[in-house]
């Protein structure tokens, strides 16, 4: 048996999703069995799976120990470091600026450090992230870039945080701005640009076509042009649409590739600017909001921006 006590980070959440995050060792059929014999129950009754939790709510689970997750010796994210690059930061949220080079989160090569698992190791060491006392949140990102991009990734302290920025981006009351360095140069020094992307997903590749393909997402790209060196041409991109590798593959579509890109570049160009990265800068952002937004309103109108970016000194000695 075992007793769990909601906290403020599990209200709101539908049962079954709760249970879910917090006993990843307890089957979902074996779960949903329990909940109908009444094995797990919600304030000592009865329970339906679709309910919403309360903060206070005590859940009892009558079920064997071997559903439920032990305690780890030493959590993962203390091996990765602390050091956090931090424009901005408050009880509820961080923002912060990413060099390229680092993961925001694991993938198959994971070798324990991320920009999730710095930021979790960051608050643990200052106290305000403690594992052992929450059942099934952690501080998470709410936007995230690639590894060899660098720019603003936003970061929830709490459950509440987290749910209303998901809300505002899908809702695109968080508008973010890019800078990027292209190869040649532009025919309209702005412009909004509408296109159709399809991912490959075994080739972690993204693939453009001009008109409507089956699969095939549309993409908005709207960009500005501000200023022209030796072939090169350095843009502020908003995304319109927020699609993987939308900027890299939109202007590689258009004859006109990121340099420094090795996926969708050239490696004769990418040679000669000695860039190790592609030039892509996810550069500023701005909390728009056009509706309520809780315990965030305080941010509404609020304008956050990169202070180094790493290519525009070279670019401008091309």
């Amino acid at each position: 048996m075992k007793t769990v006590t909601v906290g403020p980070n599990d209200a709101g959440q539908r049962l079954d999703k709760f249970l879910t995050k917090s006993f990843p060792n307890l089957p979902q059929s074996m779960m949903y069995k329990s909940i109908r014999k009444k094995d797990i129950k919600r304030n000592g009754r009865r329970c339906a799976i679709s309910e919403r939790l309360q903060k206070g709510d005590v859940l009892t689970l009558y079920l064997k120990d071997e559903f439920f997750q032990t305690e780890p010796e030493q959590f993962d994210f203390l091996k990765a470091p602390d050091r956090l690059n931090i424009l901005y930061e408050d009880a509820n949220i961080l923002i912060l600026d990413k060099q390229p080079g680092l993961l925001v989160h694991p993938d198959k090569t994971y070798h324990f450090d991320s920009l999730i698992a710095r930021v979790q190791h960051y608050l643990y060491s200052r106290g305000e992230y403690r594992p052992e006392g929450e059942n099934s949140f952690a501080p998470a990102l709410v936007n995230r870039i690639d590894r060899n991009t660098g720019g603003l990734v936003m970061a929830a302290k709490n459950a509440e945080a987290l749910r209303i920025l998901d809300a505002k981006v899908r809702a695109r009351e968080v508008k973010k701005w890019y800078l990027c360095v292209v190869c040649g140069t532009l025919e309209q020094k702005e412009d909004t640009l509408q296109a159709y992307l399809f991912k490959n997903e075994k080739q972690n590749r993204a693939f453009i076509s001009a008109r409507p393909q089956k699969g095939a997402k549309t993409i908005r790209t709207r960009y500005r042009v501000l200023a022209e060196r030796g072939g090169f041409t350095l843009l502020e991109v908003e995304l319109l649409t927020g699609r993987t590798h939308q900027i890299r593959a939109h202007f590689a579509f258009l004859g006109h590739p990121l340099a420094g890109d090795g996926k969708y570049g050239r490696n004769a160009v990418n040679k000669k600017t000695g860039f190790p990265y592609q030039a892509l800068y996810s550069y500023k952002l701005k909390f728009q909001f056009t509706g309520g937004a809780g315990m965030l309103d305080y941010l509404n109108g609020r304008e956050f921006k990169a202070k180094n970016i790493w290519f525009l000194d070279k670019f401008y000695r091309f």
